[in-house]
């Protein structure tokens, strides 16, 4: 990818000599920081903007490895041809007019598509604005060229977004804000060739890049992705576009871009150790200051100290410290020591401390330092979380001095900020040099920090092991080389196979078979209608619970075979006698592939709406962790006396079911429900697998 980011020439195809037109845009931007050779190609031109231009990307000299196009969607897949026999490597079509405008375009996409796998150039867009390197001066866009002006803000955090517009108006709208530095902002509109995983295996080797954010409406390899992100060393932020229905429509008309499902994209990400946000400003804040402390060390926890100089303000984050999983820091007593000659002798020092009688007696330098100095050195504090006023009141802290003492402690350190206008602006540039990171929200600040102290080494991550599982082939063919649901029976073979736990029963064609069942199982049974194609079986009314007597037997068994009308058969189970139903399946998403489900089961399953997901194959602690994300933990362990769930068992299943949809593609979805918790472990009690035509 290095050709994209440090060429060593750039041809521009299309350039204008007109201000403000995308092929002048481009040319100007270059002129302003890219230090190598820039080429104009037009034929209509002898000279744009006092450079030498070329009739075709065919007559350009070297060096140039790298060609921006910006013409007009038909003329594009004769021009990447050319530039391929030219011998240039990459190209950014930074032109509109492929997938995203219909059948007409989307034909153009493929074409030139396949003129890039038969020449072997990659491709960067289309429908895109390029690359913005703030820390190198190279700017290959179309963005507005009053980005220089209005101040190319270098930093550590780079962005990846499928959004050309985005790319350049949330560039000028946040680098002029002082808050936040970028490295590089690559907009990368439909994704026809280089994609998101490209990119951030770039970024993630980038030295000039600390954390990446990542605004996309669709992935285009989700296994890699996942991939990637697992094993990234640096922090890495997802804005993911097009969860609802809504959004999903929006994003296909938008980059022709399939969404997937919002719940299981959001699982995969978390598993993946990714932080999600929800809007682009807080995806921003997230990206900074985990640019700001990428390092986390292993014995760092989640106790945070408070410097305010209002005591409401205090309570406030305090309350958000709990809400975000924070503990309040309880200050050691040499702590408390340092701090109480900046106090006055009435007041005891305590956390969240409350400065602003001792900034009264000693000025508000001497007293912050003193509290960030007492913080840095107490063992029992993590984070730092300093409430700061500029413009008046005589409040302004001793910045620098507190930015160097939380960096020699290597804690981080964040602050709320709030006061005159100006003033508070010249802090927050103040701030971004000092890689201090500043909010305008107590919210947003103790957010913020939840991310970096919850952020986990990527050290210690595992691969799961590839299992071929040894399933009869009978059991996994639907026989017709359609896609077929495989009744509850036959279901609940293939899992007993793959040795998840099930409980004990028979299938039955007459009462008296029925009863022999139920007499081996012992009282009380239950009995099921199996009919073909039905899987909602307590719908249909074909599901008898409590079944006593040898007597209950025969009038259930032939209720059930009457309203199947003699098309089904008659399943006898041990009855299980357990509170908490769960429900484990599985599904094929279209960007991540077999994803493993875990929530609340039964009949109230939709209802409650408990579910979370993740990519398979899983690790046992991935499995783990999916049941710790559930949000009715108190059920898990045991509510009212019930005895707690044993969650190795549990993660067990969740993981043979991951390396069954890894192993057999045939299987479209896994629905166990309920998976009845019996004294502690997990019992298949009714489940349906779904497959697709034969493979």
């Amino acid at each position: 990818m290095d050709f994209f980011f440090e060429p060593k020439g750039v041809a521009v195809i299309g350039a204008s000599p007109n201000p403000g037109k995308g092929g002048n845009i481009i040319v100007t931007n270059l002129q302003k920081g890219y230090s190598g050779a820039i080429y104009p190609v037009n034929p209509r031109y002898e000279e744009i903007n006092g450079l030498r231009c070329y009739a075709s990307i065919l007559d350009v000299p070297d060096p140039v490895d790298l060609a921006i196009v910006y013409v007009g969607a038909k003329m594009v897949p004769q021009t990447i041809r050319d530039c391929a026999s030219r011998g240039i490597r990459g190209a950014m079509l930074e032109s509109a007019g492929f997938s995203e405008s219909g059948p007409e375009g989307a034909a153009l996409q493929d074409e030139t598509f396949k003129v890039a796998k038969e020449t072997g150039i990659r491709l960067w867009g289309p429908n895109c604005m390029g690359l913005v390197d703030a820390v190198n001066r190279s700017v290959f866009s179309t963005v507005a060229p009053s980005i220089w002006s209005a101040g190319l803000t270098p930093g550590n955090v780079s962005l990846i977004v499928q959004s050309g517009m985005l790319a350049g108006a949330f560039l000028i709208d946040i680098m002029t804000h002082g808050a936040t530095g970028i490295s590089k902002a690559c907009s990368i509109g439909n994704k026809m060739d280089v994609d998101e995983s490209d990119i951030l295996e770039y970024l993630l080797d980038d030295p000039d890049t600390g954390a990446v954010g990542l605004y996309l409406e669709s992935i285009v390899d989700g296994p890699r992705f996942i991939s990637l992100c697992r094993r990234a060393k640096k922090p890495v932020v997802v804005l993911k576009g097009g969860k609802s229905a809504k959004g999903a429509e929006a994003a296909l008309s938008h980059t022709a871009s399939l969404a997937g499902d919002g719940a299981v994209v959001s699982g995969a990400l978390r598993q993946a150790g990714v932080v999600e946000a929800t809007d682009f400003y807080q995806m921003m804040d997230l990206c900074r200051v985990l640019g700001a402390f990428p390092a986390r060390p292993a014995e760092r926890g989640n106790r945070v100290a408070i410097m305010t100089y209002s005591g409401g303000a205090g309570i406030v984050s305090t309350d958000f410290l709990d809400a975000e999983g924070l503990e309040l820091a309880e200050l050691s007593p040499a702590s408390l020591e340092m701090l109480q000659p900046v106090y006055p002798p009435w007041m005891p020092p305590a956390n969240p401390m409350d400065l602003w009688p001792g900034i009264i007696g000693n000025g508000a330098p001497k007293v912050y330092n003193e509290a960030v100095r007492a913080a840095c050195s107490d063992p029992g504090v993590d984070g730092i979380f300093a409430h700061c006023f500029v413009g008046g009141f005589a409040l302004e802290p001793d910045l620098p001095t507190m930015a160097r003492l939380a960096r020699e402690a290597g804690k981080p350190f964040v602050c709320w900020i709030s006061g005159e206008r100006e003033a508070v602006h010249c802090f927050q540039i103040e701030a971004q040099k000092l890689g201090v990171p500043v909010f305008r929200e107590v919210y947003r600040a103790v957010e913020c920090l939840g991310a970096v102290l919850g952020r986990r080494d990527a050290a210690n991550v595992e691969d799961a092991e590839s299992v071929d599982l040894k399933i009869p082939a009978e059991l996994l063919s639907s026989g017709s080389g359609q896609p077929a649901d495989l009744d509850e029976y036959r279901s609940k073979q293939v899992l007993a196979a793959i040795e998840v736990p099930v409980v004990p029963e028979k299938l039955t064609g007459t009462a008296d078979e029925a009863l022999a069942a139920a007499q081996s199982f012992g009282f009380p049974v239950v009995l099921k209608g199996v009919s073909p194609g039905m899987i909602h079986k307590t719908e249909a009314g074909l599901v008898r619970l409590n079944i006593a007597s040898e007597q209950q037997v025969e009038a259930a068994a032939a209720d059930l075979m009457a309203a199947m009308e003699g098309r089904g058969k008659v399943l006898v189970q041990a009855q299980v006698a357990g509170g908490l139903e769960l429900i484990v399946g599985l599904v094929r998403d279209p960007q991540f592939g077999p994803c493993v489900m875990c929530g609340l089961g039964g009949v109230l399953a939709e209802l409650l709406g408990d579910t979370v997901f993740a990519a398979a194959p899983l690790t046992h602690a991935d499995a783990l962790a999916l049941i710790a994300r559930l949000k009715n933990q108190k059920l898990l362990n045991g509510f009212r006396g019930a005895k707690a769930l044993d969650r190795n068992a549990l993660a067990d299943v969740l993981v043979l079911i991951g390396q069954l949809g890894v192993s057999c593609p045939q299987v479209a979805e896994i629905d166990i429900n309920p998976l009845i918790v019996a004294d502690g472990r997990p019992v298949a009690v009714d489940a349906s697998i779904i497959l697709t035509e034969d493979k």
